[in-house]
């Protein structure tokens, strides 16, 4: 829902550390795998519930996955690169996807032990995702094989609704700043991506008809 104008908010900013990273040696796909490494960083923190780095390394990672595209786009418009990078898309992805679902583990861990916390709540957290996950990859690879893409400059074509990228960043942020309330939060997500996951079935399932 907030991805679209989060995204225009911060174009310009993180155009401008792109351009300070764009050296030699630093490559998109060193970014991606940076923020993997971080991200998992942060899962392991949150799960020996270390909040406040968990915190620190989950926020650096997602400003790091923001830049891999950004440094790709840049490289491409002045010529060093030509083409679209679809293994750098690939890769990009599936390091969300692992973070992701690392973290919401991490968080589970943490929180069971520390405030013995339900596990439930997560768990639902993880199977929404899941269910989220196979409607938008599904839509984006059947858009791409029939000539239906939605090309917003990401590698796959994304349904956007009412939890996106920005939302998620935002809620993992609150389990990690607030733990103790972590499984609400959790009940609240979990509520909120599954809704977003039905919103996707049905408009891509309409938009592919």
């Amino acid at each position: 829902m907030l991805d679209r104008p989060v995204r225009a908010l911060l174009e310009r900013p993180v155009n401008a550390l792109a351009a300070a990273l764009d050296r030699p040696g630093i490559t998109p796909d060193g970014l991606t795998v940076a923020g993997l490494v971080l991200g998992l960083a942060s899962a392991v923190a949150a799960a020996l519930q270390l909040w406040a780095l968990a915190l620190v390394l989950w926020l650096v990672s997602r400003v790091i996955d923001g830049l891999d595209g950004a440094l790709a786009r840049r490289r491409r418009a002045d010529g060093r690169v030509t083409g679209d990078s679809e293994a750098g898309g690939f890769l990009d992805i599936t390091a969300d996807f692992v973070v992701y679902g690392a973290t919401v583990l991490g968080v589970a861990l943490g929180a069971t032990a520390a405030f013995d916390a339900p596990w439930q709540p997560f768990a639902a957290v993880l199977l929404a995702y899941y269910v989220n996950g196979a409607a938008l990859l599904a839509f984006s690879s059947i858009a791409e094989r029939t000539g239906r893409r939605i090309d917003d400059g990401r590698s796959l074509s994304f349904l956007g609704r009412i939890a996106e990228g920005t939302e998620t960043i935002v809620v993992h942020s609150l389990w990690l700043i607030v733990p103790f309330w972590a499984w609400q939060l959790a009940v609240v997500w979990a509520v909120f991506v599954g809704i977003s996951a039905v919103q996707r079935m049905v408009a891509g399932y309409r938009a592919l008809r």
